[in-house]
Order: C-alpha cells, then sequence, then structure tokens
C-alpha cells in the first residue's frame, strides 16, 4: 500500500485543485457582460442571425469531434505495444491486430460516408 500513496495523494490534489477552481471562478471572475460577450462564437467569422427557437448547428462539428477522440485513442492503445513489442506474446500480438482491423473499419466506414472531406 505505500507505494500506492503518492500516486493517492497526487490524485487529491488534482481533485481538489480541479474543485477549487471551479469554486472561485464566479467569486474572481470579472461580472461585466455584454452583448458581445454573450453571443454565439463561430470560430472567428461573425455569427448568423439565428431563427426563432434556435437553429441547426451542422453535424460535421461532432463527426470531426469523434474522429479526433478515435484517433486519440487509438494512440494511447498503440503506443505501450510499440514499446514492448519485442516482450509480448503472440496472443497479445493478435489482440492488437484485431483491434487495428477494427479501427481500420471505422476509418474507412467514414471515408465512405464523406467525414473525412473538409468542404
Amino acid at each position: 500500500m505505500d507505494a500506492y500513496v503518492p500516486i493517492l495523494v497526487l490524485g487529491a490534489l488534482a481533485a481538489a485543485f480541479a474543485v477549487g477552481s471551479v469554486a472561485i471562478a464566479p467569486l474572481t471572475g470579472p461580472r461585466r457582460y455584454n452583448r458581445a460577450k454573450l453571443d454565439r462564437y463561430e470560430s472567428g467569422i461573425s455569427p448568423s442571425p439565428l431563427p426563432d427557437g434556435g437553429g441547426k448547428v451542422s453535424i460535421k462539428y461532432f463527426f470531426t469531434a469523434m474522429m479526433f477522440i478515435v484517433f486519440d485513442i487509438e494512440i494511447v492503445f498503440l503506443y505501450p505495444f510499440a514499446v514492448a513489442f519485442d516482450q509480448m506474446t503472440w496472443f497479445a500480438v493478435f489482440a492488437v491486430m484485431l483491434f487495428l482491423v477494427n479501427i481500420t473499419i471505422a476509418y474507412a466506414y467514414e471515408w465512405r460516408r464523406g467525414g473525412m472531406e473538409w468542404t
């Protein structure tokens, strides 16, 4: 258990910092709201007017975010494989290859649906 104490202390410090930051932000932040600050933001482009009751948001924003998450998770899982490749058993190599096949199928599906075109 002594080996885990530094990890637990670091986790407790991180949690305390996160909770403390969220708790103190309303007390220390500026309260000067104006029309420009409350208006929605679209990547530096002047926002287009919304119809009454809201409007449509392009689904491509969400697809891009999901693709980023898939890329990110793939890297997280492949890095330990690359580091310990020479010490792995055949079962582990097969498991990683199965993971790569699944990711490749997901990428092929996304590509065929046009999710990788930025126009």
